[in-house]
């Protein structure tokens, strides 16, 4: 049997998966278990930090027991939902609070109040960031604020907070190595980019003590050991990558070099394109670090979109059809002239208003259920491809082509609209797990075997004329102004 296989844990907001490959990509065994989402208040959106740390447990078990055992697994890959932050006892290990998930906007009070006193501009600087509530620095704010004594115990030291990869680790290594990678700690708000280290001008901003925060590493690093008695994996076996699952797709595509896009179709999307440098966006984009390894940190530009295969499920549930898959098979082949702006927890890029909410429009007595779930699906090709463009923008360039993975990549009708309406070829990947198998694929590469990972995909070319193109664009622009307008 091999003695180079990678676990790797893929912990995702919907759900969390594991699978266990090998140097070329085969699957050998996989599980996965559906993960809780909450939404106490209007706006807020949360999971048990607990429950998640469970299911990864669950997974590895689930793994382990598939493949008769942990012989040849060479160590552990981590990709994760990011943005979402926990903050826990660094005594038990216990988390103070919810997890408070990226979709969350109960920081948004925080934020607002930050760009009155006019501190937006030096933390785009800095971080390559929008001051918006999707990222971590003002969840970790409100949660030592409303949790009981929290802010005396951070400052004691007592307390640890970091994204979803330093809560993990944090627990498989029984509470031994409080570290994350450079991937998630550029998406916290945090961490200046530039110099590659926590801001204590940021982190008085937001009032949180830099003492809570772990030690940024390469991505590729050995992080730490699987404690015993944490998994059904024997203590010691090595957590060789953290990465964030949508930078986690773009490795995973074998995407190393500037010009193409990557877009991960899951409750939201993420846009991610390597960049020459750091850059900083003028249309409504993130600067964020892609990975770090032993060659160097490889910049990107990203495009967040809070809710869009959201927008399909949502729209399911309101019709009453069940789910995603009965919604498409009901979609017309034309929206007649409707349009579905999926504002359900505000506008990310290239937007980004929190205050913005979902509206539908271009309704008519001729309008159907069946045009309202073609408007759905569409909703998703026309955020993306609103990113898209703002990438162009940012780069002065055209980029070649888009690649594609997370569960709506897998719909036909979606991927050729995304195709007409970018004007670019779309490969979908046949892969469902693509982050998984990026990280895996940073593990391999951090014990110097090479690994391929890539697939040769499902490819979608533009079939609308431009004049047809346009009118889409239009269509969904006057949606987008209303939107912004109400």
């Amino acid at each position: 049997m091999s003695a180079d296989l990678i676990l790797a844990i893929d912990q995702g907001t919907t759900n969390t998966k594991a699978l266990l490959v090998d140097a070329t990509g085969r699957v050998l065994q996989r599980a996965s278990v559906p993960n809780l989402v909450t939404y106490p208040q209007p706006g807020w959106a949360e999971q048990s930090a607990t429950t998640l740390i469970e299911g990864v447990q669950q997974v590895i078990a689930d793994v382990v027991a598939k493949h008769g055992g942990a012989d040849g697994i060479a160590g552990l890959a981590i990709s994760n939902q990011r943005e979402s932050i926990v903050v826990w006892d660094a005594a038990t290990g216990e988390p103070i609070g919810p997890c408070i998930i990226w979709q969350c906007r109960r920081s948004a009070a925080k934020c607002e109040a930050l760009r009155s006193k006019g501190h937006a501009e030096l933390i785009e600087e800095r971080t390559g960031l929008a001051l918006d509530p999707l990222f971590p620095a003002g969840k970790i704010a409100w949660l030592l604020d409303a949790m009981p004594g929290a802010r005396r115990r951070a400052e004691r030291g007592e307390l640890r907070a970091g994204t979803v990869d330093s809560w993990l680790l944090w627990q498989l290594t029984g509470g031994s190595v409080h570290a994350s990678d450079h991937s998630n700690a550029s998406r916290t708000q945090l961490f200046d980019t530039a110099a590659l280290r926590w801001d204590e001008e940021l982190a008085g901003l937001f009032d949180i003590p830099l003492s809570l925060l772990p030690q940024v590493r390469a991505s590729d690093s050995e992080f730490g050991r699987v404690a015993a008695d944490v998994t059904a994996l024997p203590p010691g076996v090595p957590i060789r990558a953290m990465i964030g699952d949508s930078h986690a797709a773009l490795f995973g595509h074998g995407v190393r070099t500037p010009g193409t896009v990557k877009a991960t179709y899951g409750t939201g999307t993420s846009l991610m394109t390597l960049t020459p440098r750091r850059v900083r966006s003028a249309h409504g984009l993130s600067g964020t670090i892609a990975w770090s390894t032993a060659a160097g940190v490889a910049h990107a530009l990203e495009g967040n979109i809070s809710v869009s295969g959201q927008a399909a499920a949502f729209m399911a549930q309101l019709l009453g059809v069940g789910d995603v898959a009965a919604l498409s098979a009901l979609a017309a082949e034309d929206s007649n002239g409707v349009a579905f702006v999926p504002a359900l927890v505000g506008l990310g890029a290239p937007h980004w208003r929190a205050d913005a909410r979902g509206t539908i429009t271009g309704l008519s007595l001729g309008t159907e259920p069946r045009h309202l779930a073609r408007a759905a699906i569409e909703a998703i090709a026309f955020q993306v491809a609103d990113v898209f463009a703002a990438m162009q923008q940012d780069l002065g360039t055209d980029l070649s082509e888009l690649r594609a993975d997370g569960g709506a990549s897998q719909n036909a009708l979606l991927m050729q609209f995304q195709a007409d309406l970018i004007a670019r070829p779309v490969t979908a990947s046949t892969a469902p797990e693509v982050s998984a198998l990026g990280a895996a694929a940073l593990a391999f590469e951090g014990l110097g075997i090479a690994a391929s990972m890539t697939d040769a995909g499902k490819r979608f070319t533009p079939q609308m004329d431009e004049a047809r193109r346009r009118g889409q664009l239009n269509k969904w622009h006057a949606a987008i102004r209303q939107t912004l307008t109400q």
